[in-house]
């Protein structure tokens, strides 16, 4: 059993965009359920969609009127909103009994071993953010970083994608990789801490063929 909902880098220059959000998934329809908003505590919907390998453990393990952890990549697909791709759960003492006596389980939030079971140290709303720094705007706290896709095999789909932040890094860093740790409020991901890893090398346009 993995022991954290976000991996271990494995490589310094790694690419990434993982994070954790609590809150009830309220799908648009019952019946296409892959679309939907996940509603958080504080009423804030962010608009969500629920990929192909969750779909199925979420409709067959859990009870999707009450509040889980979910594990969410993240899009921005315009300045003023959030969007997420649901990749999966952290709730390790619902699903490994559920998963191991083949039946739905109802979280009991009263139990405490359950509740550190669960527990996660970077608490809810925590995000990793690693890639290129294309953007910044220190008198804003205006960030862009562009993260690349790991290529999967029969897909069109691996282009890179930018995602807007909120915190200050000089102007001196452009072009750089960054690893960022990030927090969730309301539509926005703003930086807690960072670390600049270096210069993005680039390709000799002169041995491009």
């Amino acid at each position: 059993m993995r022991h954290h909902p976000i991996p271990s880098v494995t490589e310094r220059l790694q690419y990434r965009a993982i994070g954790l959000i609590r809150g009830i998934y309220l799908p648009d329809n019952l019946d296409h359920f892959s679309r939907g908003s996940i509603v958080d505590e504080n009423n804030e919907k962010i608009e969500s969609v629920v990929l192909g390998k969750a779909l199925g453990l979420i409709k067959r393990c859990l009870s999707i009127d009450v509040p889980h952890l979910w594990v969410v990549y993240p899009r921005c697909r315009d300045s003023e909103q959030l969007h997420l791709q649901i990749s999966g759960i952290w709730e390790p003492s619902t699903l490994d009994k559920t998963l191991s006596e083949g039946s739905t389980l109802h979280k009991n939030t009263d139990n405490a071993f359950a509740q550190s079971l669960d527990k996660v140290d970077e608490g809810d709303d925590y995000f990793s953010i690693r890639g290129e720094l294309i953007y910044t705007k220190p008198e804003t706290k205006d960030l862009v970083v562009k993260i690349r896709q790991k290529p999967r095999k029969n897909s069109n789909n691996n282009f890179p994608f930018k995602l807007k932040l909120k915190g200050e890094i000089s102007l001196e860093f452009l072009r750089n990789f960054v690893n960022l740790h990030v927090r969730r409020k309301g539509q926005i991901l703003y930086v807690e801490d960072k670390q600049i890893l270096g210069p993005i090398k680039t390709k000799n346009k002169s041995n491009l063929k």
